[in-house]
């Protein structure tokens, strides 16, 4: 491949994510029902026409996104026990990852995937690989320990858990934008639900 084919597809390949990252986001605020092609062309400061030379329409953008979402969501939580430190500091990486702006629109994604009407049928198909009960599974072990070690408070840890992903997530729809210090603050208010 010659230099210049090289360069073309690296543009190509940045635009698209471009594109893709202006859907993302767009997506996951409004969903698809209320998302247009101008908005996502908007959000990502190009042209209508050219979004669509990469994506042919917002069913497609919304499709693959979706399964991307999906497929980051099962790596973000099949990584919780592999990461260092004790449960609770597992626990608060998670919830900074999850909360992190880019994670935050994929986990909204879903959401938006898993209720939303006119989901098309093939994002349907990638949700359905999502089984919430998974994340539970996966996460009942360590918060196990974690109250085995005193770090988290007694109760059925899926309850418990039940609640740790409600307050992540109404923190995720509130869309807020405070510096890094006031959420090192929030994570430590949410973490301290658990202890």
């Amino acid at each position: 491949m010659s230099e210049t084919n090289q360069t073309t597809d690296r543009k190509n390949d940045e635009r698209r994510e471009q594109i893709k990252k202006a859907a993302l986001k767009v997506f996951a605020s409004r969903g698809i029902a209320g998302t247009k092609i101008s908005m996502i062309a908007e959000e990502a400061r190009i042209s209508q026409g050219l979004t669509y030379r990469y994506f042919q329409s917002k069913e497609e953008l919304f499709t693959l996104l979706v399964q991307e979402a999906v497929e980051e969501a099962q790596t973000s939580i099949r990584n919780v026990p592999l990461l260092p430190g004790t449960p609770l500091e597992q626990f608060k990486a998670l919830t900074w990852n999850m909360l992190d702006d880019t994670n935050k629109h994929y986990f909204l994604l879903i959401q938006q995937a898993q209720t939303a009407e006119g989901v098309p049928e093939q994002a349907k198909l990638a949700i359905s690989r999502y089984h919430p009960q998974d994340t539970m599974d996966l996460l009942v072990p360590i918060f196990e320990k974690g109250q085995e070690l005193g770090e988290f408070g007694e109760g059925d840890p899926r309850q418990m858990l039940f609640l740790y992903f409600s307050v992540v997530t109404g923190l995720m729809i509130q869309d807020t934008h405070g510096s890094m210090g006031s959420w090192q603050r929030e994570v430590d208010r949410l973490i301290k639900l658990l202890t």
